[in-house]
Protein backbone atom coordinates (compact mmCIF):
# COMPACT_ATOMS: atom_id res chain seq x y z
CA UNK A 1 0.00 0.00 0.00
CA UNK A 2 1.38 3.37 -1.03
CA UNK A 3 1.38 6.11 1.60
CA UNK A 4 1.34 9.70 0.40
CA UNK A 5 2.97 12.14 2.81
CA UNK A 6 2.58 15.92 2.91
CA UNK A 7 5.42 17.81 1.28
CA UNK A 8 7.49 20.35 3.18
CA UNK A 9 6.22 23.00 0.78
CA UNK A 10 2.59 22.21 1.70
CA UNK A 11 3.45 22.41 5.39
CA UNK A 12 5.21 25.71 4.78
CA UNK A 13 2.06 27.10 3.15
CA UNK A 14 -0.06 25.95 6.09
CA UNK A 15 2.23 27.51 8.70
CA UNK A 16 2.47 30.77 6.76
CA UNK A 17 -1.31 31.02 6.55
CA UNK A 18 -1.56 30.36 10.28
CA UNK A 19 1.04 33.06 11.02
CA UNK A 20 -0.35 35.75 8.70
CA UNK A 21 -4.07 34.90 8.71
CA UNK A 22 -4.35 36.13 5.14
CA UNK A 23 -3.83 34.27 1.85
CA UNK A 24 -2.09 37.05 -0.04
CA UNK A 25 0.36 37.89 2.78
CA UNK A 26 1.10 34.20 3.36
CA UNK A 27 1.75 33.72 -0.36
CA UNK A 28 4.06 36.74 -0.41
CA UNK A 29 6.02 35.34 2.56
CA UNK A 30 6.40 32.02 0.71
CA UNK A 31 7.38 33.78 -2.57
CA UNK A 32 4.52 32.17 -4.52
CA UNK A 33 1.27 33.40 -6.00
CA UNK A 34 -1.90 33.29 -3.95
CA UNK A 35 -3.40 30.71 -6.31
CA UNK A 36 -0.34 28.46 -5.89
CA UNK A 37 -0.58 28.63 -2.12
CA UNK A 38 -4.34 27.99 -2.14
CA UNK A 39 -3.93 25.01 -4.47
CA UNK A 40 -1.18 23.58 -2.30
CA UNK A 41 -3.37 23.79 0.78
CA UNK A 42 -6.29 22.10 -1.00
CA UNK A 43 -3.96 19.30 -2.06
CA UNK A 44 -2.86 18.93 1.57
CA UNK A 45 -6.46 18.75 2.77
CA UNK A 46 -7.29 16.19 0.10
CA UNK A 47 -4.23 14.16 1.00
CA UNK A 48 -5.04 13.86 4.71
CA UNK A 49 -8.80 13.85 4.22
CA UNK A 50 -9.78 16.66 6.58
CA UNK A 51 -10.66 20.36 6.33
CA UNK A 52 -7.91 22.48 7.87
CA UNK A 53 -9.09 25.97 6.94
CA UNK A 54 -12.58 27.42 6.61
CA UNK A 55 -12.53 29.95 3.80
CA UNK A 56 -14.86 32.94 3.53
CA UNK A 57 -14.62 36.21 1.64
CA UNK A 58 -13.61 38.15 4.71
CA UNK A 59 -11.76 35.84 7.07
CA UNK A 60 -9.55 32.78 7.19
CA UNK A 61 -10.53 30.54 10.09
CA UNK A 62 -8.55 27.46 11.06
CA UNK A 63 -10.44 24.45 12.38
CA UNK A 64 -9.28 23.18 15.80
CA UNK A 65 -7.61 20.23 14.06
CA UNK A 66 -6.10 22.62 11.52
CA UNK A 67 -4.42 24.57 14.32
CA UNK A 68 -3.04 21.40 15.87
CA UNK A 69 -1.67 20.24 12.53
CA UNK A 70 -0.17 23.69 11.85
CA UNK A 71 1.64 23.56 15.20
CA UNK A 72 2.98 20.12 14.35
CA UNK A 73 3.93 21.28 10.87
CA UNK A 74 5.97 24.10 12.42
CA UNK A 75 7.97 21.57 14.40
CA UNK A 76 8.46 19.36 11.33
CA UNK A 77 9.75 22.32 9.31
CA UNK A 78 12.14 23.27 12.07
CA UNK A 79 13.46 19.71 12.28
CA UNK A 80 13.90 19.61 8.51
CA UNK A 81 15.81 22.87 8.62
CA UNK A 82 18.08 21.49 11.31
CA UNK A 83 19.13 18.70 8.94
CA UNK A 84 20.96 21.38 6.97
CA UNK A 85 22.26 22.86 10.21
CA UNK A 86 23.82 19.52 11.11
CA UNK A 87 25.69 19.47 7.83
CA UNK A 88 26.91 23.05 8.25
CA UNK A 89 27.97 22.40 11.83
CA UNK A 90 30.07 19.46 10.67
CA UNK A 91 31.75 21.59 8.01
CA UNK A 92 33.25 25.04 8.23
CA UNK A 93 31.95 26.83 11.36
CA UNK A 94 30.16 30.16 11.15
CA UNK A 95 29.71 30.03 7.42
CA UNK A 96 26.61 30.27 5.29
CA UNK A 97 23.31 31.81 6.38
CA UNK A 98 22.52 32.71 9.98
CA UNK A 99 19.38 34.60 11.00
CA UNK A 100 19.70 36.61 14.18
CA UNK A 101 16.97 38.52 15.97
CA UNK A 102 17.99 41.69 17.84
CA UNK A 103 15.86 43.81 20.15
CA UNK A 104 15.49 47.56 19.34
CA UNK A 105 17.32 48.75 22.47
CA UNK A 106 20.42 46.83 21.35
CA UNK A 107 20.43 46.79 17.53
CA UNK A 108 21.29 50.44 16.66
CA UNK A 109 23.89 50.77 19.42
CA UNK A 110 25.79 47.47 19.52
CA UNK A 111 25.62 46.17 15.95
CA UNK A 112 27.61 49.00 14.29
CA UNK A 113 30.45 48.21 16.71
CA UNK A 114 30.51 44.42 16.39
CA UNK A 115 29.49 43.71 12.79
CA UNK A 116 32.77 44.92 11.20
CA UNK A 117 34.68 42.58 13.53
CA UNK A 118 32.40 39.66 12.65
CA UNK A 119 32.84 40.32 8.93
CA UNK A 120 36.60 40.37 9.38
CA UNK A 121 36.77 37.21 11.50
CA UNK A 122 34.08 35.20 9.66
CA UNK A 123 34.00 36.38 6.02
CA UNK A 124 31.90 33.39 4.90
CA UNK A 125 29.12 34.10 7.41
CA UNK A 126 25.98 35.64 5.90
CA UNK A 127 24.22 37.27 8.85
CA UNK A 128 20.57 38.22 8.33
CA UNK A 129 19.23 40.55 11.02
CA UNK A 130 15.65 40.88 12.22
CA UNK A 131 14.80 43.66 14.70
CA UNK A 132 11.87 42.84 17.00
CA UNK A 133 10.74 43.50 20.54
CA UNK A 134 11.69 40.79 23.02
CA UNK A 135 8.34 38.91 23.08
CA UNK A 136 8.17 38.86 19.27
CA UNK A 137 11.83 37.83 18.97
CA UNK A 138 11.38 34.88 21.34
CA UNK A 139 8.29 33.82 19.40
CA UNK A 140 10.27 34.04 16.15
CA UNK A 141 13.01 31.90 17.67
CA UNK A 142 10.67 29.11 18.68
CA UNK A 143 8.82 29.25 15.36
CA UNK A 144 12.12 28.86 13.53
CA UNK A 145 12.07 32.27 11.88
CA UNK A 146 15.44 33.14 13.44
CA UNK A 147 18.33 30.97 14.65
CA UNK A 148 19.42 33.02 17.67
CA UNK A 149 18.62 36.30 19.43
CA UNK A 150 20.57 39.14 20.99
CA UNK A 151 18.50 40.29 23.96
CA UNK A 152 18.75 41.64 27.50
CA UNK A 153 18.25 39.62 30.66
CA UNK A 154 16.43 38.91 32.83
CA UNK A 155 13.69 37.69 30.48
CA UNK A 156 11.92 34.34 30.22
CA UNK A 157 12.31 33.23 26.60
CA UNK A 158 11.26 29.59 26.98
CA UNK A 159 13.42 26.52 26.41
CA UNK A 160 16.65 28.20 25.31
CA UNK A 161 20.38 28.09 25.89
CA UNK A 162 21.98 31.32 27.09
CA UNK A 163 25.46 32.77 26.59
CA UNK A 164 25.84 35.91 28.69
CA UNK A 165 27.99 38.58 27.05
CA UNK A 166 28.34 41.63 29.32
CA UNK A 167 26.51 43.94 31.72
CA UNK A 168 24.98 47.14 30.38
CA UNK A 169 24.63 49.77 33.12
CA UNK A 170 21.56 52.00 33.38
CA UNK A 171 21.82 55.80 33.56
CA UNK A 172 19.35 58.52 34.44
CA UNK A 173 19.13 61.10 31.63
CA UNK A 174 17.97 64.69 32.21
CA UNK A 175 18.36 68.18 30.76
CA UNK A 176 21.64 69.89 31.66
CA UNK A 177 19.80 72.79 33.29
CA UNK A 178 18.93 70.51 36.21
CA UNK A 179 20.41 72.19 39.30
CA UNK A 180 23.11 70.48 41.34
CA UNK A 181 22.83 66.94 39.91
CA UNK A 182 24.44 64.32 42.17
CA UNK A 183 27.25 62.08 40.91
CA UNK A 184 24.87 59.12 41.11
CA UNK A 185 21.10 59.26 41.18
CA UNK A 186 19.18 57.05 43.58
CA UNK A 187 15.80 55.60 42.50
CA UNK A 188 13.97 57.45 45.28
CA UNK A 189 15.25 60.77 43.89
CA UNK A 190 13.39 60.23 40.61
CA UNK A 191 10.06 62.01 40.28
CA UNK A 192 7.84 59.25 38.88
CA UNK A 193 5.39 61.84 37.51
CA UNK A 194 8.17 63.07 35.16
CA UNK A 195 9.59 59.67 34.23
CA UNK A 196 9.47 58.81 30.52
CA UNK A 197 9.57 55.10 29.68
CA UNK A 198 9.40 52.89 26.61
CA UNK A 199 6.01 51.48 25.76
CA UNK A 200 5.01 47.93 26.68
CA UNK A 201 6.79 45.20 24.73
CA UNK A 202 10.26 46.64 25.34
CA UNK A 203 12.00 44.65 28.08
CA UNK A 204 14.15 47.68 28.98
CA UNK A 205 11.06 49.19 30.59
CA UNK A 206 10.81 46.20 32.93
CA UNK A 207 14.56 46.27 33.60
CA UNK A 208 14.34 49.95 34.58
CA UNK A 209 11.41 49.35 36.93
CA UNK A 210 13.11 46.33 38.47
CA UNK A 211 16.36 48.25 39.01
CA UNK A 212 14.50 51.09 40.71
CA UNK A 213 12.42 48.65 42.79
CA UNK A 214 9.53 51.13 42.80
CA UNK A 215 6.39 49.39 41.46
CA UNK A 216 4.40 52.64 41.51
CA UNK A 217 6.53 53.97 38.67
CA UNK A 218 4.73 51.73 36.17
CA UNK A 219 1.42 53.46 36.85
CA UNK A 220 2.83 56.95 37.30
CA UNK A 221 5.13 57.14 34.26
CA UNK A 222 4.39 60.42 32.51
CA UNK A 223 4.63 59.25 28.90
CA UNK A 224 5.62 56.24 26.85
CA UNK A 225 8.02 56.38 23.91
CA UNK A 226 8.51 54.09 20.95
CA UNK A 227 12.32 54.26 20.95
CA UNK A 228 15.23 55.51 23.02
CA UNK A 229 15.89 58.26 20.48
CA UNK A 230 12.32 59.49 20.94
CA UNK A 231 12.72 59.51 24.72
CA UNK A 232 15.94 61.55 24.44
CA UNK A 233 14.16 64.13 22.28
CA UNK A 234 11.36 64.41 24.84
CA UNK A 235 13.88 64.90 27.64
CA UNK A 236 15.70 67.51 25.51
CA UNK A 237 12.39 69.37 25.23
CA UNK A 238 12.00 69.50 29.00
CA UNK A 239 9.22 66.92 29.26
CA UNK A 240 10.86 64.83 31.96
CA UNK A 241 13.66 62.36 32.66
CA UNK A 242 14.33 58.89 31.34
CA UNK A 243 16.64 55.88 31.68
CA UNK A 244 19.26 54.92 29.11
CA UNK A 245 21.63 51.95 28.84
CA UNK A 246 25.35 52.58 28.65
CA UNK A 247 25.61 51.17 25.11
CA UNK A 248 23.28 53.93 23.89
CA UNK A 249 25.42 56.56 25.59
CA UNK A 250 28.61 55.03 24.16
CA UNK A 251 27.00 55.17 20.70
CA UNK A 252 26.48 58.94 21.05
CA UNK A 253 22.74 59.12 21.56
CA UNK A 254 23.13 62.36 23.55
CA UNK A 255 25.22 64.17 20.94
CA UNK A 256 23.81 67.55 19.83
CA UNK A 257 21.34 67.61 22.74
CA UNK A 258 21.14 69.40 26.07
CA UNK A 259 20.73 66.07 27.84
CA UNK A 260 23.20 64.60 30.33
CA UNK A 261 23.29 61.32 32.22
CA UNK A 262 24.41 60.04 35.60
CA UNK A 263 24.63 56.41 36.78
CA UNK A 264 21.64 54.91 38.55
CA UNK A 265 22.60 54.21 42.16
CA UNK A 266 20.79 50.91 42.76
CA UNK A 267 21.49 47.39 43.99
CA UNK A 268 21.20 45.97 40.45
CA UNK A 269 21.74 48.94 38.13
CA UNK A 270 22.37 46.93 34.96
CA UNK A 271 20.77 44.68 32.40
CA UNK A 272 22.75 41.74 31.03
CA UNK A 273 23.21 41.35 27.28
CA UNK A 274 23.07 37.74 26.07
CA UNK A 275 22.88 35.55 22.99
CA UNK A 276 20.20 32.85 23.18
CA UNK A 277 19.24 29.96 20.92
CA UNK A 278 16.88 26.98 20.99
CA UNK A 279 17.87 24.16 23.32
CA UNK A 280 19.17 21.17 21.41
CA UNK A 281 20.14 23.15 18.33
CA UNK A 282 22.77 21.32 16.24
CA UNK A 283 24.54 24.67 15.81
CA UNK A 284 25.14 25.10 19.54
CA UNK A 285 28.93 25.04 19.13
CA UNK A 286 28.70 27.72 16.45
CA UNK A 287 26.51 29.91 18.65
CA UNK A 288 29.06 29.59 21.44
CA UNK A 289 31.74 30.77 19.01
CA UNK A 290 29.50 33.63 17.91
CA UNK A 291 28.93 34.63 21.54
CA UNK A 292 32.71 34.68 22.11
CA UNK A 293 33.18 36.85 19.02
CA UNK A 294 30.43 39.26 20.10
CA UNK A 295 31.85 39.45 23.62
CA UNK A 296 35.37 40.15 22.36
CA UNK A 297 34.19 42.69 19.77
CA UNK A 298 32.17 44.61 22.36
CA UNK A 299 35.02 44.58 24.88
CA UNK A 300 37.59 45.80 22.36
CA UNK A 301 35.40 48.59 21.00
CA UNK A 302 37.11 51.97 21.46
CA UNK A 303 33.81 53.47 22.64
CA UNK A 304 33.06 50.76 25.17
CA UNK A 305 34.80 52.54 28.02
CA UNK A 306 33.81 56.05 26.96
CA UNK A 307 32.23 57.98 29.82
CA UNK A 308 28.63 59.07 29.66
CA UNK A 309 27.99 62.73 28.96
CA UNK A 310 27.94 64.50 32.27
CA UNK A 311 26.05 67.54 33.43
CA UNK A 312 28.12 70.69 34.01
CA UNK A 313 28.83 71.71 37.55
CA UNK A 314 26.45 74.44 38.75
Amino acid sequence: MTTYLPTLKQLQYLVALRDFGHFSRAAEACFVTQSTLSAGLRELESLIGVVLVERTRRVVRFTPLGLRIADKAQRVLREAEELGDLARAAGKPLSGDLRMGVIPTIAPFLLPRVLPRLREDWPDLKLYLREETTPAACDSLHRGHVDCILLALPYQCGDVEVAELFDDRLYVAFRTDMTDPPARIAPEAIDESRLLLLEDGHCLKDHVLAACNRPEMRAEAAMLGTSLHTLVQMVDNGLGVTMLPQMALDAGILENTHVAARPLDAVRPSRRIALVWRSGSPREKEFGMLADALRDAAASSPTRSAPAKQAPSP
